[in-house]
């Protein structure tokens, strides 16, 4: 099997179903398999799917134990040597696949790769392609929010949207690895409920030496946030999670960046809490 494509669904059944659709057509000349696992849906729709998709592989959960459980149940089960990490809420928008699997074949030690992302109206998603977070890029992305042309910046803004090229941090929108490698390094990290565990496996590919690449001449529709609602409990998961990942990467090593880090995203917390009520 050459690719397994992983989908955790979380109570957006019609956008699932355009997501499988785009699989159905424009990955039909490789060997695949589809794994679809809800989260604990409220919403039961995705069931009636399942006749329509004959070939996909529909489990479920019975709790919503977070992203990161539900991939890494879902690929245990995995039989390509590839593994593809899909949201839910994105649709492929050509025969690009096996132009990306020949290219990552071709990397010596390719760690995963990420495409480019834009929503319904065209407009480019900047997290397509990211710097590891530390303490000057991270206080640009929480209290400057500007783009910086030909600067290593927390969004690559050196790197052309339409480009190949090695990039640290790509999207869990679209991440594609070994599972080989997915394997060795340990696969998701389970203390990220959502949000941040995407950030962190690549970095943990760039301490095992792996090379992460981000492939702009292939794109994807991305309707991000759509299952998501913006309220407290999405603040405390987001800011949680960039939490878990300086306590795990800089607590001991650089005391005084995570310092830093922590006082601007406790700042910024109570900032965006603010604007709740």
């Amino acid at each position: 099997m050459r690719l397994s494509i992983i989908i955790v669904n979380y109570n957006v059944t019609q956008l699932l179903r355009c997501c499988l659709l785009s699989v159905r057509k424009y990955v039909a000349d490789i060997e695949y398999e589809v794994i679809v696992i809800d989260n604990a849906s409220t919403d039961s729709s995705w069931k009636d799917l399942i006749p329509e998709f004959p070939d996909v592989h529909f489990t479920a959960s019975e709790t919503n134990a977070g992203f990161s459980k539900a991939n890494n149940k879902a690929i245990k089960t995995a039989k390509g040597d590839y593994l593809l990490i899909l949201n839910p809420d994105t649709e492929f928008e050509g025969f690009y696949m096996k132009d990306i699997l020949y290219f990552a074949d071709s990397q010596p030690d390719f760690g995963c790769l990420g495409v480019r992302m834009h929503d319904a109206e065209g407009n480019f998603h900047p997290e397509s392609k990211r710097s590891v977070p530390d303490m000057f890029n991270s206080f640009e992305k929480l209290f400057v929010n500007f783009k910086k042309n030909n600067a290593k910046s927390y969004y690559r803004d050196d790197i052309d949207e339409t480009a190949v090229d090695k990039v640290e941090i790509v999207t869990g929108a679209f991440l594609l690895i070994k599972k080989a490698v997915y394997d060795q390094v340990g696969g998701l990290d389970e203390a990220y409920f959502m949000y941040g565990e995407d950030v962190d496996l690549c970095y943990t590919l760039l301490k095992n030496g792996y090379t992460n690449f981000y492939y702009g001449q292939a794109s994807i529709l991305h309707h991000k946030g759509e299952s998501t609602v913006k309220d407290e409990i999405y603040l405390q998961r987001f800011y949680g999670a960039m939490q878990i990942f300086i306590n795990k990467y800089y607590r001991k090593s650089q005391p005084l960046q995570y310092m830093l880090l922590k006082a601007g995203l406790n700042l910024r917390y109570k900032i965006e809490k603010s604007k709740l009520k």
